[in-house]
């Protein structure tokens, strides 16, 4: 139940190489201005999570939290909470993710994860320049793939920029994880739904991971994204084994200020 919870939200990590109904065509991938990303610091999005035939059985939320400087770069500092359960599954998930503001590559990523009996700690330093990437939880380190990284987080806030031209798909190689790759998000069509939020004209996206689980090949998931400049994520849904359907319905927005009126002096600095 818990991977579930976590997985519906993972599964905006989405990315890539467009292509049209009947034929694949290459393009350059799209990276913003700061002033064009539909984000910005102080944005929170909070969602209920609900799980047939348990009914609500969670929260969740995304939000960007602050612009940071890491590495000596202006970051956007994101995170994602997930937390709940039933009975005695419980889970409280918190993901952090420093997206560079230029460049919209990850520059730090920091999980913590408590899943029933099970927890995981682990802090990641992306250096894209170099291709490598050191844990300062344990020392390890490693290369990376491609020099244009991404997590599970700031795979969000990417997807979030793209155009969504319904019958196309987008693939991305940029998982900092090579075998996650590619991920791709097919456009399906337009809709018009109701949250607790309230009501909302969307955009449909179908996400598919190269790797076994709820988002694999064949999946059904569907994520919803509002049909305009913001691209808010308002629903999630996708048909759960054995369970039934899982559903995240948006809850309430609050909109992020502008990049373009913060000075870089507002940038706090971390290690």
């Amino acid at each position: 139940m818990n991977n579930l919870l976590r997985a519906a939200l993972l599964a905006l990590l989405l990315p890539a190489v467009l292509t049209a109904q009947q034929e694949s065509v290459e393009v350059e991938e799209p990276v913003p201005t700061p002033g064009k990303v539909p984000f910005g610091p102080g944005e929170r999005l909070t969602y209920r999570v609900s799980v047939s035939p348990f009914g609500e059985v969670g929260k969740g939320s995304l939000e960007v939290a602050a612009i940071d400087t890491v590495h000596g770069r202006p970051t956007y500092h994101l995170r994602m909470r997930v937390k709940g359960g039933v009975l005695f599954a419980k889970v409280d998930d918190h993901f952090q993710s420093w997206l560079d503001m230029e460049r919209l590559v990850a520059r730090r990523f920091k999980q913590d994860q408590k899943e029933i009996r099970y927890e995981r700690h682990r802090t990641f330093e992306f250096f894209p320049e170099k291709r490598r990437w050191v844990r300062t939880d344990n020392g390890e380190s490693g290369e990376l793939h491609t020099d244009m990284p991404l997590d599970e987080i700031s795979f969000i806030y990417l997807a979030r920029t793209l155009s969504l031209e319904v019958g196309k798909t987008y693939t991305f190689n940029r998982y900092f994880k090579r075998d996650g790759n590619p991920v791709v998000l097919k456009v399906l069509r337009k809709e018009t739904i109701t949250t607790p939020a309230g009501m909302f004209n969307t955009v449909v996206v179908q996400p598919t991971f190269q790797t076994k689980g709820l988002f694999g090949k064949g999946g059904k998931a569907e994520v919803y994204f509002t049909d305009d400049e913001h691209r808010l994520i308002v629903q999630i849904k996708s048909d759960v084994p054995v369970l039934g359907s899982l559903r995240m319905h948006l809850e309430s927005y609050t909109p992020g200020q502008p990049v373009t009126t913060l000075s870089a002096s507002s940038a706090s600095v971390h290690p």
